[in-house]
């Protein structure tokens, strides 16, 4: 059964706390899910600021290939005729092929909020939806407290929705707007809505109580094949329903068809892109698409999974284009390495090496390092011990000064000398804090040596104590992670961890593995290149 995906990211999305976009995100995002086939992309309120009257100007040209967009809005005001009224004129100039309409379900609010009567709410509902459909838009209602009002008054309710659909809406959607209702109710209600509509049937869903997904899968076995929410689950309090996680679910575990053939793949391409689109962190435990989604960490689980990945991965990875991931860390046995760079370094039936790399990890761990989220100082560790790491720099010495004036802002400069080869760099630059003082004065000493240090990034920088009891004498660990462009047009992530009494001093560390493991990785690239041009 074909379910339509309706995205409300750019709208409701938005009301979420710290989630915000330009116009230009806007139009990124949107652009992004019509490449992979989301049905519907509601643009925003055009009668609320401007960003969302540009937005639904600027994304007519160029066209959309698939999606619909749609403008969002309420029903027209008490006592103004549809035709007239500021709120479905701003709608309808919107141009935008389909047009969603929220009204009120709940008798208190249709007293209290609206401050008019049940009738007159009903006509409110038709007038509005009648005054798009005579002007060729498709018109999708949203009930707003649907489920809130199924419980008090089930008859109400059903005749809000009878007045949208005797209109001309084509879809009818549930909203459980403030979160709280149970799939078991959701599944009753949405049932009940199924048998006396004639046509779509959709649902909306909050995750205020956790289930805002297994809501949606309950009403599309109740019937519903429209399914409205965000991208990663953004939205207002505790987020709106994840469309990422319900594609994956509707697709993977029930054989529903969503998306254009072969974009589930694309998936947590997507989700990643929106985390990047907004500056907020990937949350690693995301179902399906987290970075920690198929990560393995005790030993028993590794040594099962290289044998079958079913035993612990209820989905191949790739499937949704995300990959697993073996972590290494004090709980990690001899499999946890054969498995995480094995194969790459020659080392998989090497079980004195392993265990020597293990033991490494555990007194490190023990010193205060965490390598779950620093791979890339993981695999430079690693390559030490079997001598195939590579020296790109050596330190002479670095300063980091902050300059204060009175009533002026701090500013942090960094001075930095390292030998590359025969050559002494002596740089110095400034940075917002120190951190990032010593990374540009380190890339003005590399760059023109290594100008693939220009395609790497730091985009996120953590820092924790250790060993809280020793107060300001306490060793920290920082983590950082970095983005890096390869020489083969890709890009991806990765952490590095550095451990010390001095957070500078931990920070460099953890700079300098990136810094070389991002080195690494290209001149691997390229002399896979150089071999396969020059085969032997």
């Amino acid at each position: 059964m074909r379910i339509h995906l309706y995205d409300t990211t750019l709208r409701d999305g938005t009301q979420g706390e710290g989630f915000n976009l330009s116009l230009t995100d806007k139009l990124l995002v949107a652009r992004k899910l019509d490449e992979i086939g989301f049905d519907y992309i509601e643009g925003g309120y055009p009668l609320s600021n401007p960003k969302d009257v540009g937005f639904f100007e600027d994304i007519r040209e160029p066209a959309l290939s698939h999606a619909k967009v749609s403008a969002f809005g309420m029903t027209r005001r008490r006592g103004v005729d549809a035709s007239e009224d500021v709120g479905m004129r701003a709608l309808l100039d919107a141009e935008t092929p389909a047009i969603t309409i929220v009204g009120k379900t709940i008798k208190f609010q249709i007293e209290n909020v609206l401050n008019t009567t049940v009738d007159e709410n009903h006509a409110m509902i038709a007038d509005s939806v009648k005054v798009c459909v005579d002007a060729g838009r498709e018109v999708i209602y949203d009930a707003e407290h649907f489920f809130d009002a199924f419980k008090e008054d089930r008859e109400h309710a059903l005749s809000t929705l009878a007045a949208a659909e005797s209109a001309g809406a084509t879809v009818l959607c549930l909203c459980d707007t403030n979160g709280g209702t149970m799939p078991t109710e959701v599944a009753e209600a949405t049932a009940a809505v199924v048998a006396q509509s004639n046509v779509t049937v959709g649902i909306h869903t909050h995750n205020d109580s956790g289930v805002a997904v297994a809501n949606a899968l309950a009403a599309v076995d109740a019937g519903a094949t429209h399914v409205q929410g965000t991208i990663n689950g953004v939205g207002e309090r505790c987020g709106n329903m994840d469309l990422v996680v319900a594609a994956a679910n509707l697709a993977l575990k029930f054989g529903h068809d969503v998306l254009l053939p072969g974009s589930l793949e694309r998936l947590t391409e997507v989700s990643r892109f929106v985390y990047e689109i907004a500056n907020q962190p990937l949350w690693g435990g995301q179902p399906y698409v987290g970075a920690s989604a198929f990560a393995h960490k005790g030993g028993m689980h590794v040594h099962a999974v290289r044998k079958h990945a079913g035993t612990y991965e209820h989905v191949d990875p790739a499937s949704v284009g995300n990959q697993r991931k073996i972590l290494v860390s004090e709980m990690s046995g001899a499999s946890n390495i054969a498995e995480k760079l094995g194969k790459k370094f020659g080392i998989e039936a090497d079980r004195e090496v392993q265990r020597r790399v293990l033991e490494r990890v555990q007194d490190l761990e023990n010193a205060g390092y965490v390598f779950e989220a620093a791979e890339a100082s993981f695999e430079l560790l690693l390559r030490k011990e079997i001598g195939k790491r590579r020296a790109y720099f050596t330190l002479d010495h670095y300063r980091c000064v902050i300059l204060r004036t009175d009533g002026e802002r701090p500013v942090a400069e960094a001075t930095c000398k390292v030998h590359v080869g025969d050559t002494v760099e002596h740089r110095v630059a400034e940075g917002h804090g120190p951190v990032d003082a010593l990374d540009h004065a380190l890339r003005k000493a590399l760059r023109e040596h290594y100008p693939a240090i220009n395609g790497l990034h730091l985009v996120d920088y953590k820092v924790r104590v250790v060993n809280s009891s020793a107060a300001t004498a306490a060793k920290v660990r920082v983590v950082t992670e970095f983005r890096r462009d390869l020489s083969d047009g890709k890009s991806d992530y990765f952490g590095t961890v550095g451990v010390d009494e001095n957070v500078i001093n931990a920070s460099w560390e953890a700079l300098i593995d990136g810094f070389e493991y991002h080195l690494l990785a290209n001149d691997e690239i390229r002399s896979q290149k150089s071999e396969v041009r020059n085969p032997k």
